[in-house]
């Protein structure tokens, strides 16, 4: 008989349909039953492996529970766990988000809490089942680094060694090492639960392929000789569009996804290979950010890695389409943006000029040598946030200034949390991150003593020195930062909650009002 191998994830809602992605161990049909309703979808294979995404349509209420069947067969809720359920996006607009970033999928003993803190995801879908209606979100927004493909677990190395010999032995490899990467990431009990009754919409940032991923076209050029790099980009990009990507579509779009057809007609490893390849090569011939209605808000992920334009000297944090693409977006009807960015758009002011600082004298504004060196320093240090893409800093500040309405930007990445606002407008840059894979003691009070005080300083000085014109705006960092593990609540329309765990409890860090 068919089993379930993960899943069932609860992915696009809207008021009248909601869309319940699964992979499976054999070839079969896929039945959803709810509220005396069957839905069904067969699954489609890629590198033997077996997914559906089956769409229940032309609802008009909640469904309180729903099980899922494999050919006839009853696989899903699971003994012991509460009933998954489906909440349809209320008439009047999403009330709560949940969102963070940076998750590792370390195992939970007392060696890794020491190491990697508790898995703050995990105690939230551990604490949901006892919360009450008004705590529960509408959405998780997950922002990136669902999967470190670089970092590993020691039961993903230890799936690595008993498969092959070969680079890279301490990373992922190939769509197989992929596939079973988020595995281990998505089926704990309280993971598996959550995602079963939560919706969620994701965007990939650089651990989901590699640390500093398109960080600068000199590290384009590195990772091109590396032999097993392209294989790795095409398994990953691939992956992210089966296990990500494909459940942030509508069902609308899923029907006019061309790629989406090819799998259903047969075997699609070949197909999605294909199209992975060309999506790394040629960024303009697919679009991973993609947008939602959310009632009286508007929900715009934005792709800032692959979408990237590297030429020295015309950086550009997204492409000429890309760009317009969200121009479109943002000037859509809505009462308020909220902006999901995998890496912040508005760092501490010092941070800021120190990435402007380093973009110039990587485009040669100090000579060679220094270009040299600061290519270096910029991957070193990370210094490839949208301070880096200055261009694409001042745009996106010119038009989110003129927007009129307010402007929520919810980013992860940086390992710490914080909320800033602009001093132009009404722009809030909202940081949660990570989920669970914290900075060591000495690395906090490093990024404290760096970001917060001495680039405060320096920052600025640097940037004028290489003719950095000043910003659009200025902005200042109002709450945080808090370096512990976290997730953190949008309660529409104004207020921020950061959560901690402790053990399967979770509990406030700070609540702010958006002023």
């Amino acid at each position: 008989m068919p089993a379930l191998v993960m899943g069932p994830m609860l992915r696009y809602v809207d008021s009248v349909s909601a869309s319940i992605w699964v992979e499976t161990a054999e070839p079969c049909t896929v039945t959803i039953e709810a509220d005396g309703r069957s839905y069904r979808s067969p699954t489609f294979t890629v590198h033997g492996h077996h997914y559906a995404i089956v769409d229940l349509v032309e609802l008009s209420q909640d469904i309180g529970s729903y099980s899922v069947r494999l050919d006839g067969e009853q696989v899903w809720p699971l003994a012991g766990r509460p009933p998954s359920r489906i909440r349809l996006l209320p008439a009047d607009g999403v009330r709560r988000l949940a969102f963070g970033s940076c998750r590792t999928s370390v195992p939970h003993d007392a060696a890794h809490l020491l190491t990697h803190g508790d898995d703050v995801l995990r105690a939230y879908g551990e604490h949901l089942p006892t919360a009450d209606d008004e705590e529960w979100p509408d959405l998780l927004v997950l922002l990136g680094d669902q999967v470190y493909a670089d970092n590993p677990s020691p039961a993903m190395l230890d799936y690595i060694r008993a498969r092959r010999s070969t680079e890279p032995q301490r990373e992922i490899a190939d769509f197989e090492e992929y596939a079973e990467l988020y595995r281990l990431a998505w089926t704990d009990e309280e993971i598996r639960w959550l995602l079963s009754t939560v919706p969620s919409a994701m965007i990939f940032d650089d651990h989901d392929l590699r640390d500093d991923w398109n960080t600068s076209q000199p590290w384009r050029e590195q990772m091109a000789a590396v032999p097993w790099w392209q294989r790795r980009v095409v398994a990953g990009l691939g992956a992210y569009w089966i296990y990500q990507h494909l459940g942030n579509l509508s069902p609308a779009e899923r029907a006019e996804d061309p790629l989406l057809r090819k799998l259903m007609d047969g075997d699609g490893g070949a197909a999605l290979d294909e199209f992975a390849e060309k999506a790394d090569a040629e960024p303009s011939s697919n679009r991973w950010s993609y947008a939602r209605d959310l009632g009286n808000a508007r929900l715009i992920m934005v792709d800032t890695r692959c979408a990237r334009q590297l030429t020295p000297g015309d950086r550009r944090m997204l492409d000429p389409g890309e760009w317009a693409w969200l121009e479109e977006q943002v000037a859509a009807p809505a009462e308020r943006l909220i902006i999901g960015s995998s890496i912040p758009f508005l760092l501490p002011e010092g941070v800021h000029g120190v990435q402007n600082w380093n973009e110039a004298l990587c485009d040669g504004r100090w000579g060679p040598l220094a270009r040299r060196w600061s290519e270096k320093f910029r991957q070193a240090i990370d210094l490839e946030h949208w301070a880096a893409f200055r261009r694409s800093f001042e745009d996106l500040s010119r038009l989110l200034a003129k927007v009129g309405k307010p402007v929520l930007i919810l980013s992860g990445d940086v390992h710490y949390s914080y909320l800033a606002k602009a001093g132009a407008g009404q722009i809030y840059q909202i940081v949660c991150s990570p989920i669970r894979n914290p900075l060591s003691r000495m690395l906090r009070w490093a990024n404290v003593f760096t970001q917060f005080s001495i680039a405060t300083l320096v920052g600025g000085l640097l940037a004028r020195l290489a003719g950095i014109p000043k910003p659009p705006f200025r902005w200042r960092v109002t709450n945080g930062p808090w370096f512990q593990n976290a997730v953190a609540t949008l309660t529409l329309p104004d207020e921020v909650t950061w959560y901690e765990s402790v053990g399967d409890a979770v509990r406030p860090i700070d609540s702010v009002r958006l002023r």
